[in-house]
């Protein structure tokens, strides 16, 4: 790991500092963590390795990403502001999702540099992974789908929220039992 990667890294758990603090929901508050994980898909993934198990991995991946932003995006607080404005504030739920994938990642970095790597290659070889580009490509498209999921979230219920309480109520499917 080099020192690039523990910037990227802290630039993406500070970001959560951001996200704590209530602000409106407007297209740079929504879109500053997709951007950051885009800039380091950019610096990190070269190619999506499709051979073996690459794809079950990467999936694996891209569905706890998606499960993450999912929950961070309903544990974000929501409110209308004075102006009518939607503004959002990450709870502590929200906040553990990001901190702990971004954590877990940097983690599994660091393990596969300082001695876990033959563990990892046992298990690649087990499970048919075609090598470090595939872990690579797995773990950032983990964070993709982690950062655009909770963007789409919390954008929809924001969205929401400011057309008011008629959009709020769900309508009942002909022949529901309330």
């Amino acid at each position: 790991m080099n020192i690039n990667m523990y910037v990227i890294n802290a630039v993406l758990i500070l970001m959560v500092i951001r996200q704590i603090r209530e602000h409106p929901l407007d297209l740079r508050s929504l879109a500053a963590p997709v951007l950051a994980v885009g800039a380091a898909a950019v610096l990190f993934l070269h190619s999506v390795p499709g051979g073996g198990g690459d794809i079950a991995l990467e999936l694996a991946c891209v569905l706890a990403g998606v499960a993450m932003g999912a929950i961070g995006g309903l544990a974000t607080h929501l409110r209308l502001g004075a102006d009518g404005r939607p503004r959002g504030r990450a709870g502590w739920l929200a906040a553990s999702m990001w901190v702990g994938g971004v954590g877990a990642r940097l983690a599994f970095a660091v393990a596969a540099g300082n001695g876990a790597g033959p563990a990892i290659a046992r298990f690649s070889i087990a499970h048919h992974i075609t090598g470090s580009a595939a872990w690579v490509a797995a773990l950032v498209m983990m964070a993709l789908a982690d950062a655009l999921t909770r963007l789409v979230v919390v954008y929809l219920r924001g969205r929401r929220l400011a057309a008011g309480p008629a959009a709020a109520r769900l309508p009942v499917p002909t022949g529901a039992r309330a």
